[in-house]
């Protein structure tokens, strides 16, 4: 039997993350010199050794450095790892910077539909079983449930590994985090309004069939319909700043309207 953890094993994870957020939210900004190791371990009653490793597993995301006698200071967004799926959880814990969730569909825009076409090409059966399971499974639970979510994952997983493209397959936690993040977002005041399961059989049948055209094609509308999905949700601001940004929208709005 696998043994749990300790509580003093997660102490410095719950601190990372406390702090992570804080960070990615805006609450401490890039240069922010963070409390000493003292005065922050005796606030938080935690060891130092606890806090000294919250502090590196932040500098290892890029959130944070440690520079002897200067302390440990907040990095510009531009050397956060971003992909991280622990830095993408922290993002989506509050109201993100929407521009930046802009930017994590841009990219999944970029990535998914080639992975979809190159998994039409190279699929073996089981990466075509491994992605009818799930989509099975996705179909007896509802989006909000985590069985949901797992389940939506491995469709996920199951893809990229169909690609062949180990590149492409080391990105699977990332953009499992993406996925699953943006999906716990959109439904923070309530239920989705559409089943997205549909959007994913397409993607599948394509993939099965073999037809790489189609699958890019399939899985660009998914991430597409995706992104509708949080920009129409309650409280979504209504008008985004940026040219490039209201551009989107109204391109994304226009799809919605055609389908």
């Amino acid at each position: 039997m696998k043994k749990k953890p300790s509580s003093s094993l997660r102490i410095p994870g719950t601190i990372a993350r406390d702090l992570g957020v804080k960070i990615v939210s805006g609450m401490l900004r890039p240069g922010m010199v963070l409390e000493g190791e003292v005065e922050a371990s005796d606030q938080r009653k935690v060891s130092r050794s606890a806090y000294r490793e919250a502090v590196r597993i932040l500098v290892a995301k890029g959130l944070v450095q440690s520079r002897p006698k200067m302390g440990t200071s907040v990095n510009d967004r531009s050397t956060w790892h971003l992909l991280d799926p622990d830095v993408l959880s922290w993002i989506f814990q509050n109201e993100p910077d929407y521009t930046l969730v802009y930017s994590l569909f841009e990219m999944r825009r970029m990535v998914e539909p080639e992975a979809a076409a190159l998994a039409a090409e190279r699929r073996s059966p089981q990466h075509v079983a491994a992605m009818a399971a799930a989509l099975e499974s996705m179909g007896r639970y509802k989006t909000i449930s985590k069985e949901w979510r797992d389940a939506d994952e491995q469709f996920h997983t199951a893809l990229l590994e169909a690609s062949g493209n180990p590149f492409l397959a080391s990105m699977t936690s990332s953009i499992n985090a993406a996925v699953s993040w943006s999906t716990i977002f959109k439904q923070r005041h309530e239920p989705l309004r559409r089943d997205p399961v549909p959007d994913h059989r397409k993607v599948y049948k394509a993939i099965e069939s073999g037809n790489s055209a189609a699958a890019r094609k399939a899985m660009a509308q998914l991430v597409d319909l995706a992104l509708v999905d949080i920009t129409t949700a309650p409280k979504w601001p209504a008008v985004i700043s940026g040219a490039k940004h209201l551009q989107a929208e109204k391109h994304i709005a226009g799809k919605k309207q055609r389908a």
